[in-house]
């Protein structure tokens, strides 16, 4: 599905949701804490939001039921999706833009020929826009080509009789060595020519080969490693389908963006902050959540609420095994402060989406625990398939460090994917008896908790 009917057909259905309430635009958006602007740039199509979280309020505002949220969700999933192939092409053209600068021959003939050499070439490096599409048609560009090929044919020639040269020294100081025999010095000539021989040969064939080819494979295989984390995930897979043979057989036929700053809703999370309620700016909007808890170094605080987008690489079913939960370590709790997010006397709630799972991290063995009422794994998935699951994390005893690893299988085929946050693990602390801060709806600073008067 391309990137416009995808997301026409999302922003269609947010339409629809819009003008069921009978509410318009302005109001929405101050209950959804969003710009008018914003609200209707979804509405139209001109942009798919990237995270979930405003939508499924918008939804609920709208009075949708669960078979639209369902379905809403489905649209979502394959709007935002096709967002991220758009980029694709235009990163795969980048390294053809850049194989010019990197010609042999135009760096031969620099060295050799000098900058008076270099100064005709520049017309034909940077023509007008407009005569592009004719050079293959014109006969104006042909005599610009041969000066230049006879440059580098004077070029070769030069590199040729500079090469033989150099070979006549050393066959000249071979023989004058004496064949292998010790020199005055008590060093045999040809094997330390030998040796200087093979230094040279690597410096000039075979380093350059290294760091041209070889290098873009562990960078690709890194990429495809921490894909599953990550929001650019889906673009992993044609990069590794490009190499074929055994790379294409053991490619991953699905993909994973796994979100650990979902907010169940925007009452519920929590973050501890090593910092006074002075230091620790108002709470941020749910899709500006990674950059403000990276900067104050929060913690989730008493739970913390997953969201994984499951989605095949093609046509072909893969199933979705489980979710197994590692535990990387258990600390006591941090003793830090408190901070909610969510506004006194703003109201929130709602239904448990579908796929909804929990993890007790206190408990010795954390299991993928279905909510009451929900199925259980295994599930299916495939690019126009895919799945939203929601795994919420509790603790209040410890302070736990903790991944995910997803079991799937296709065919003849399976395997197992970690899901972390971008190479890290997950880290939930519990907050029992620490400092707890609210900032009230229009305030200027964070609060004690339960002091703010409501009207």
């Amino acid at each position: 599905m391309s990137e416009g009917t995808a997301a026409a057909e999302f922003a269609a259905r947010l339409r629809e949701l819009k003008e069921r309430s009978g509410l318009s635009y302005g109001v929405l958006a101050k209950r959804l804490h969003m710009s008018t602007s914003t609200l209707h740039r979804y509405c139209n199509g001109d942009a798919v939001p990237a995270e979930y979280a405003p939508v499924e309020r918008l939804a609920r505002l709208c009075k949708a039921g669960p078979g639209e949220l369902v379905e809403l969700h489905r649209r979502w999933v394959l709007a935002d999706a096709a967002r991220g192939r758009k980029g694709a092409p235009a990163e795969a053209v980048a390294p053809a833009s850049e194989a010019p600068a990197t010609d042999p021959g135009a760096g031969a003939a620099a060295t050799e020929t000098g900058a008076a050499e270099t100064q005709p070439a520049a017309p034909d490096d940077g023509p007008p826009q407009d005569e592009v599409p004719e050079v293959t048609d014109s006969d104006a560009p042909r005599p610009a080509s041969r000066p230049r090929s006879r440059r580098r044919t004077r070029t070769a020639v030069l590199a040729g009789i500079a090469v033989a040269a150099v070979l006549g020294g050393v066959t000249l100081g071979l023989s004058l060595s004496g064949g292998g025999e010790t020199d005055g010095d008590g060093r045999k000539g040809p094997v330390g020519a030998a040796n200087a021989g093979d230094g040279a040969g690597e410096d000039v064939t075979v380093s350059p080969s290294p760091s041209t080819s070889p290098s873009p494979s562990p960078s690709a295989g890194k990429k495809e490693k921490g894909a599953p984390s990550t929001s650019a995930s889906p673009s992993a897979a044609p990069p590794e389908a490009a190499k074929g043979g055994a790379g294409q057989a053991d490619a991953v036929p699905l993909t994973v963006r796994t979100a650990p700053y979902t907010w169940e809703d925007p009452c519920s999370q929590r973050y501890l902050i090593d910092r006074s309620p002075g230091e620790v700016p108002p709470p941020p909007l749910e899709q500006d959540v990674p950059a403000w808890t990276s900067a104050v170094g929060a913690v989730s605080s008493g739970g913390q609420y997953v969201q994984l987008t499951v989605q095949g690489t093609g046509a072909e079913t893969v199933v979705v095994e489980g979710l197994t939960v590692r535990v990387a370590g258990k600390r006591s709790p941090l003793a830090w402060n408190d901070f909610a997010m969510g506004y006194p006397g703003v109201g929130c709630g709602g239904n448990v989406p579908t796929r909804s799972f929990t993890v007790a991290l206190d408990a010795a063995r954390p299991v993928v625990t279905p909510e009451s009422g929900h199925r259980d794994f295994p599930f299916k998935v495939s690019e126009s398939d895919p799945e939203i699951y929601y795994i919420k994390a509790d603790a209040s005893a410890y302070d736990v460090s903790w991944s995910l690893e997803l079991k799937w299988s296709s065919g003849s085929r399976s395997g197992t994917l970690t899901l972390d946050d971008e190479g890290r693990p997950f880290r939930t602390s519990g907050n029992n008896g620490r400092p707890a801060y609210e900032f009230p709806l229009g305030g200027e600073k964070w609060v004690p908790e339960g002091t703010t008067k409501l009207e």
